[in-house]
């Protein structure tokens, strides 16, 4: 494993360990990521477990986890990266694929900035790389909301009791449409307010809730009967 060494040539790329066991899937996203411009792995694990350690040791951007890996899954590992303040400020992007729903939505309770398929193209994993390194959550309208929906429902969620009584209306409003996955552009537009303000809410909405992210917005927003469940969800 390498360490990013190249402080001297700004902007510094972004960080990222590839946690995943099939070592051809991995050396594939290694050449992705150390040939485009910007970005960089600075570490490989073929295990959960490895994964925890490294993004102590190296304290990367973004961790690119595979759900099913030998030692400890890849749920687990995002929850011990998530709470361990030595891995503080360490972002997960989880890898999954369709037919395991229900591991997503325990991967975004875990404290995961979101998820991408594993039939993504090169050019949506570096995009959710980026997108998920800056801050933000990847949260598909098309998949994620219709997840989390599903399992809200499901006997095996135990949806956590939030209080919402401490965020002001127009807070109320801006959760609610992130809640149906609008982007902060969107959620601009919708309620006639600048970028700027939409991120104001967010950041406040984030201290209120105690949420570590985005993806938790979403998580509360179906919690806290703000965002109704859609029509012809899976059964």
């Amino acid at each position: 494993m390498t360490i990013d060494a190249a402080s001297h040539h700004p902007p510094r790329p972004i960080r990222v360990v590839l946690a995943e066991d099939q070592i051809l899937v991995r050396d594939s996203l290694k050449v992705l990521i150390d040939t485009t411009p910007g970005l960089a792995t600075v570490g490989e694990a073929g295990t959960g477990a490895e994964a925890v350690l490294l993004a102590r040791r190296l304290r990367p951007d973004v961790v690119l986890m595979d759900v099913r890996m030998p030692d400890m899954d890849g749920i687990e590992a995002t929850r011990r990266i998530c709470v361990a303040p030595d891995s503080a400020g360490v972002r997960v992007l989880i890898l999954t694929t369709f037919d395991l729903d229900e591991y997503v939505y325990a991967a975004l309770r875990a404290g995961a900035s979101g998820f991408l398929l594993k039939s993504a193209t090169a050019t949506e994993l570096l995009a959710a790389i980026h997108v998920v390194a800056s801050g933000e959550a990847l949260l598909a309208p098309t998949v994620t909301r219709r997840l989390i929906a599903e399992f809200l429902q499901g006997p095996q969620s135990t949806p956590v009791v939030r209080d919402l009584n401490d965020i002001t209306q127009r807070e109320r409003e801006v959760l609610t449409l992130i809640g149906k996955g609008m982007s902060n552009s969107e959620i601009a537009e919708h309620l006639h307010l600048t970028v700027g303000t939409v991120k104001t809410h967010i950041g406040r909405l984030l201290a209120k809730l105690h949420a570590r992210d985005r993806a938790q917005l979403v998580i509360a927003a179906y919690e806290g009967g703000l965002t109704t469940i859609p029509d012809g969800r899976r059964r």
